[in-house]
């Protein structure tokens, strides 16, 4: 009697466990320490899955383990299927492509490129090339310094393509600390209009976010984003940086991209009513395009089984005409992947 109480127990503890890892949000456990990690990392949670119903699979010859561990693996089969079918609802079709397959879009879209550079790592010319090779009319660059900054616009401008800079920098002792926005004059002038010291109402708390708006009132707000890793200590500032994030994004006209350090799953919960919305009332251009599951962190690991916490973003008004994740660029020096997105005028 003990033992089957005992494994009812263990299989209950088991089964709900495999379902919040599954779906988190339906507990409302999607931002909270541990579990944000692991709902991070689906692909890998599917390859454990597998792992898991060998290793099973080969101890089910023990006899009084059989029924317990035939329980374990339906569980686990459920778990992967699961999974797999989120993931493929998300998509795995984003181009992952080098420079030369840059798409080159029409005269009135806007094609945003987001690089975490890890301080500048890359160096300013394999960023501006990369820029110039895209024909990014936008370049959001998180741990990127306004020196850098300066330099790769430089650069771009001997290509033929003139970049304003807009840095914001909580300080100078660390280089995460300072975000970058190159932003063409095509588009017109534009300033920042945030705060340059941390926290609501006018940044995220740790890593800084630069917000610029047209001068004259015509074009999109762009947001270049840095949001904090929801590591132990920093999971409030974590949170409070996606809730402000949304705020941002409640205008009828937004550009965001950058590094969110979340994926669609932490989002949940902070969309408007518009369709489509994941934050504010922006969509998510990769999952726009069937992309979202491909990983931009690390780069260490292949980008799809990696995290996909680097996002571009927009309003209903933009409609996302192509999409890669950049994975030729992957022993730059930076963990990151750039991504970039070409926007075109919704009709």
């Amino acid at each position: 009697m003990f033992t089957r109480l005992f494994r009812a127990l263990f299989l209950i503890v088991a089964a709900v466990f495999l379902l919040v890892l599954t779906w988190p949000q339906a507990f409302g456990l999607h931002n909270t320490w541990v579990v944000a990690h692991l709902v991070s990392f689906r692909t890998i949670a599917v390859i454990g899955a597998i792992v898991g119903l060998v290793l099973f699979g080969l101890l089910r010859f023990i006899r009084p383990l059989r029924r317990t561990l035939g329980m374990v693996m339906v569980l686990l089969t459920l778990f992967a299927v699961a999974n797999v079918g989120i993931l493929a609802s998300r998509g795995f079709t984003a181009d992952s492509a080098d420079a030369s397959t840059a798409p080159s879009g029409s005269a009135d879209s806007v094609t945003v490129l987001s690089w975490n550079t890890l301080g500048d790592a890359p160096g300013a010319a394999v960023i501006a090339a990369e820029a110039v090779a895209q024909n990014a009319d936008v370049v959001t660059l998180p741990e990127t310094t306004e020196e850098t900054g300066i330099l790769i616009a430089e650069l771009m401008r001997d290509a033929g393509r003139p970049m304003w800079v807009h840095t914001l920098a909580f300080d100078l002792v660390s280089k995460a600390r300072s975000t970058t926005l190159l932003i063409s004059p095509d588009l017109g002038d534009y300033a920042v209009s945030n705060a340059a010291g941390s926290g609501p109402p006018g940044n995220t708390n740790v890593l800084p976010t630069v917000v610029a708006e047209p001068v004259d009132g015509s074009g999109p707000t762009i947001v270049a984003v840095h949001a904090v890793a929801p590591i132990q200590y920093e999971m409030s500032n974590w949170r409070s940086d996606l809730d402000w994030l949304a705020t941002q994004c409640q205008a009828d006209n937004v550009i965001m991209a950058g590094d969110f350090n979340s994926t669609l799953d932490h989002m949940a919960g902070r969309a408007s009513g518009e369709p489509d919305a994941v934050l504010g009332n922006c969509a998510d251009a990769a999952l726009s395009s069937g992309a979202a599951a491909v990983g931009t962190w690390p780069t260490s690991i292949p980008a799809l089984l990696g995290s996909p916490i680097d996002h571009v973003m927009a309003t209903p008004n933009w409609h996302v005409s192509a999409l890669q994740v950049i994975e030729s660029l992957d022993g730059a020096g930076s963990d990151h992947r750039s991504i970039v997105a070409t926007l075109t005028p919704a009709t």
